[in-house]
């Protein structure tokens, strides 16, 4: 194990021979895959790449700049205490959620359920077939949540896939009864518009909401037509779970146009996804606030009214974001880091070709009060250590650490890892402690890497697509009151009130 504690000297140059092949102008004017802007359904994609890529990240490995092949390296304040390997569910693996003692983490073939009581020895307590990308997972109760993405010949967990243009074809929301972890029972399933890519809950004592964000309609797909301007909402009686409906599809992007009032993408802001939905929305309850992301613009809205959400703000960056992907509030509310997943999660954009403002994170303040209240845009924090261009990298799934007085995040980086970052400052966001693996190959571009890493009570948890669940240990003055936090469920989508306020 090494301990690359300087990593100035990893901006040097990777990604330049990237730029002579074109790749940066095809990210500029890519627009991402339908229905599956993150990796999809089945193994790892390989991707070839020039011999001159393949040269250059054998010379960067051998000189030190960047890791040798899944060799693992971390800053001196992490360390890494587990890693989990993959076992029945060989699938791509997604998002995770918590719950007392066990962490729930997703898989595009099911789920896995880990004890982990002890942190440094996690247990798998059960592991559940039910293909359907992606499997965004969240917990509330006695009940789990599971989004399914991906067009299915019926609602049980022995579909197969089928065509979106069939009519009888399923796509939506799976609920679990998890009162016995050991052996989860299906329970319910809701069919919704263009499927379930995530989810968000609004939790309430006798019912869960939930926002159910999905994209990219066709007139071809019977289910999913334009324009798909707005998110699912699904109420369900906690006490009676088999009855779990949508109950309404209100439309956050109205307008006169066949596809609504959202960004219109290329050809007016080349480079832009167009918006036909969200892709991720994280919920502040606490607040009855809301942050969406969506693809071409980022929203605050309100969610007083659970059922009627009303928008605030709504702003776009036709510059340097290209998929509004993730939303995450610091602690007192009054900012938002949203995510551009630039290349769709697939592609490797932490190099120099790209830049530091693309496939970053955009730092929001919210200024004003109640319906006045704007989002204003600060600056761009991004990974400073450049990556081999056969890793995917973009910024991807994270959470706050809890740290009264400051804002201080961990998130996934795909192959770029995990980095912590501090943005008490939202104009000077900079890094304070990182993990990482060396590229899963070196002679082709193979989609792997941290698709979520959370903080909960105490440790840094990350689902790795190929690689498995990893346990983090983060020990640095900055940080270490956050342990004395504790929380009883953490859906990261579902952002809980750390602090009295």
């Amino acid at each position: 194990m090494i301990l690359l504690n300087d990593p100035r000297t990893r901006r040097r140059r990777l990604g330049i021979a990237a730029a002579a092949a074109g790749l940066l102008a095809a990210l500029l004017t890519a627009q991402p895959a339908v229905a599956t802007p993150d990796p999809g359904d089945g193994a790892a994609t390989r991707d070839d790449v020039s011999a001159s890529v393949r040269a250059e990240v054998r010379d960067a490995i051998s000189t030190g700049e960047i890791p040798a092949q899944d060799e693992v390296v971390h800053s001196a304040n992490i360390d890494h205490l587990v890693n989990v390997p993959k076992d029945a569910l060989p699938g791509t693996n997604s998002d995770l959620a918590f719950q007392g003692k066990y962490a729930f983490a997703g898989n595009y073939d099911g789920f896995r359920v880990f004890d982990i009581s002890n942190p440094k020895a996690p247990k798998t307590v059960a592991q559940v077939l039910c293909p359907g990308s992606q499997n965004d997972v969240s917990v509330s109760g006695d009940l789990l949540f599971l989004s399914t993405d991906s067009s299915r010949s019926d609602s049980s967990c022995n579909s197969t896939t089928q065509p979106a243009t069939e009519k009888s074809s399923w796509e939506g929301m799976k609920v679990f009864d998890i009162s016995d972890k050991k052996n989860p029972k299906y329970v319910a399933a809701v069919e919704t518009a263009c499927g379930s890519h995530t989810h968000s809950l609004v939790p309430e004592r006798k019912n869960v909401y939930i926002y159910v964000s999905s994209y990219s309609p066709s007139a071809t797909y019977p289910d999913c037509q334009p324009p798909h301007d707005g998110i699912s909402v699904i109420k369900v009686p906690r006490s009676h779970p088999e009855k779990a409906a949508v109950v309404g599809f209100p439309v956050l992007f109205p307008g006169d146009g066949p596809d609504g009032g959202g960004n219109p993408g290329a050809p007016t802001n080349p480079g832009v996804s167009k918006t036909t939905g969200c892709h991720d929305i994280t919920v502040l309850p606490s607040l009855d606030l809301a942050a969406g992301a969506c693809m071409g613009d980022g929203i605050l809205f309100s969610v007083k009214d659970p059922e009627h959400p009303k928008v605030i703000d709504r702003v776009q960056d036709n510059v340097n974001f290209s998929f509004w992907h993730s939303a995450t509030f610091n602690q007192t509310a009054d900012k938002v880091v949203f995510t551009d997943e630039l290349g769709g999660g697939g592609a490797a954009t932490c190099n120099a070709a790209i830049g530091p403002n693309r496939g970053a994170d955009g730092i929001y303040d919210i200024v004003g009060k109640g319906d006045d209240r704007k989002l204003v845009f600060r600056s761009y924090y991004k990974i400073p250590r450049h990556q081999a261009d056969t890793e995917n990298c973009v910024a991807h799934n994270g959470s706050l650490i809890p740290v009264k007085g400051k804002d201080i995040m961990v998130q996934a980086w795909y192959q770029g890892g995990v980095s912590v970052w501090d943005f008490t400052d939202s104009t000077k966001p900079k890094e304070i402690a990182y993990f990482e693996r060396g590229p899963l190959t070196t002679d082709t571009l193979t989609v792997g890497g941290s698709w979520s890493a959370y903080y909960y009570n105490g440790y840094i948890y990350s689902n790795d697509i190929a690689k498995g669940f990893d346990v983090l240990k983060l020990s640095d003055r900055r940080t270490d009151q956050a342990s004395r936090i504790r929380l009883g469920e953490l859906n990261v989508q579902t952002q809980p009130d750390y602090f009295d306020r």
